[in-house]
């Protein structure tokens, strides 16, 4: 089912196993945060984004493999579809209770990028799984679209971190989406 598009996936893969590398440095940009704040707005904000990086990597290798079925592909999709939609959920009530306890709300880009479109994406994956699993021709073409979708989601929301944190730290009422 995967035929020809192995270098795009070795391309998508390896871009997400690096940045994934590279979301780490960024987290050493939190040293000078407050310890539990950091901890807290890293389950919320960070995490997301690693989960994100990771869901394409693991797409990328699993199309790859050789001698792997397309149903196991599916299942394997599937599993990692939804196991990032609870992570959308999770964040999602993370952004609300985070303004809750705060007293601030949250920056109007947080819920939707953080949140929402991410639980979009992984609703959709679990719909692909589904077509993988069927052997649907559009398969390959969607799974290629969702993987990318991810990872430019997970750039732009990193780029939202560290533009939020890289300038001397958060300001004391903002949020990530901030930046």
């Amino acid at each position: 089912m995967f035929e020809g598009w192995s270098d795009y996936f070795v391309l998508v893969g390896t871009a997400s196993g690096g940045l994934i590398g590279l979301f780490f440095v960024v987290v050493t940009l939190t040293s000078g945060l407050e310890r539990s704040r950091a901890l807290r707005a890293g389950n919320i904000y960070m995490t997301p984004n690693v989960v994100h990086f990771a869901v394409a990597l693991v797409a990328s290798a699993m199309v790859l493999a050789p001698r792997i079925s397309t149903r196991v592909d599916a299942l394997v999709l599937g599993g990692a579809a939804l196991a990032g939609f609870g992570n959308a959920v999770r964040t999602c009530l993370g952004i609300a209770a985070f303004a809750r306890e705060s007293g601030n709300a949250p920056h109007w880009s947080d819920m939707p990028y953080y949140g929402l479109a991410p639980g979009l994406l992984y609703a959709l994956l679990v719909g692909v799984a589904a077509a993988i699993w069927l052997g649907a021709g559009f398969a390959p073409f969607a799974l290629a679209a969702l993987v990318m979708t991810l990872v430019l989601l997970a750039i732009r929301n990193a780029w939202d971190l560290i533009t939020w944190i890289a300038p001397g730290g958060p300001p004391e009422t903002g949020q990530p989406g901030a930046g």
